[in-house]
């Protein structure tokens, strides 16, 4: 994504217009925020799901201010379907934020809950890039591309080894497209937020003693907003971040800095 002045980006309000971004898990939680942001900042944004009542309630929000949504009902870890719906589109933005974890100990790591987590973190970010980029490159302008990872992507944590498997996996991937996409202006970033109050981490943090754990390692001593993490995906996103590719944003409280 070009720009002549990253500063006038900032300060526009509009700059994405005429542009079009694609969100996966764009339904719920921070894929809705994300692409919410994107169209504040006047992108034509194509949300994907795979519940169309929820990408219903995302086209709302961004209806309510004159934004423009195209709801896309598609599960994306289904290859195929994946394919047709980004075979003759126009990219400008992509941002991965489905995703998903099954928080369980190493001994209780079944197949089954592998498949699904490295599925949906990993296989579906490569093919919805690897599609996006297509488009990108017949467009001819570079692009954006935003992965959400975690910061579990940059630490270790208890019960979590496949889904640290599978954010570790996609920061690494986003540096290697980074490297292999920049001379076509084509730009590879991930924000790697700490706990936020989603659907996916709403149970687990109604546990007191796992929320307390939780807030003792966040030095800002409290957890993210949605809000937080959709404003460092636009950023990203947009010709605000102009020289920003294979770097990885954290949005962690400090989490990491320990």
């Amino acid at each position: 994504m070009h720009t002549t002045d990253a500063v006038d980006a900032l300060v526009s309000g509009n700059s994405l217009q005429d542009r079009h971004a694609w969100v996966t898990g764009a339904g719920k939680g921070l894929g809705q925020a994300s692409a919410v942001a994107l169209a504040r900042l006047g992108a034509c944004v194509h949300i994907i799901s795979r519940t169309e009542d929820d990408l219903k309630k995302t086209a709302d929000r961004i209806g309510e201010f004159g934004g423009t949504a195209e709801i896309v009902v598609c599960d994306v870890t289904d290859y195929e379907h994946l394919k047709s719906v980004f075979a003759d589109a126009i990219v400008d933005v992509l941002v991965n934020s489905a995703g998903t974890n099954i928080p369980e100990p190493i001994a209780d790591v079944s197949a089954g809950s592998y498949e699904t987590i490295m599925g949906l973190n990993v296989k579906s970010t490569l093919f919805a890039t690897q599609f996006a980029v297509s488009r990108m490159r017949q467009g001819g302008r570079g692009g954006s591309i935003v992965n959400l990872t975690s910061q579990m992507g940059h630490v270790g944590g208890p019960n979590r080894a496949v889904y640290c498997a599978s954010k570790w996996a996609v920061e690494g991937m986003t540096k290697a497209l980074a490297l292999e996409l920049a001379p076509e202006g084509i730009r590879v970033n991930t924000v790697s937020p700490t706990f936020v109050e989603t659907p996916m981490t709403a149970g687990g943090l109604s546990n007191p003693d796992f929320q307390s754990w939780v807030l003792g390692e966040i030095p800002l001593g409290r957890l993210g907003r949605i809000d937080e993490v959709a404003a460092a995906v636009a950023f990203l996103a947009s010709p605000m971040s102009s020289l920003t590719t294979g770097s990885s944003l954290l949005a962690d409280g400090g989490w990491t800095a320990h």
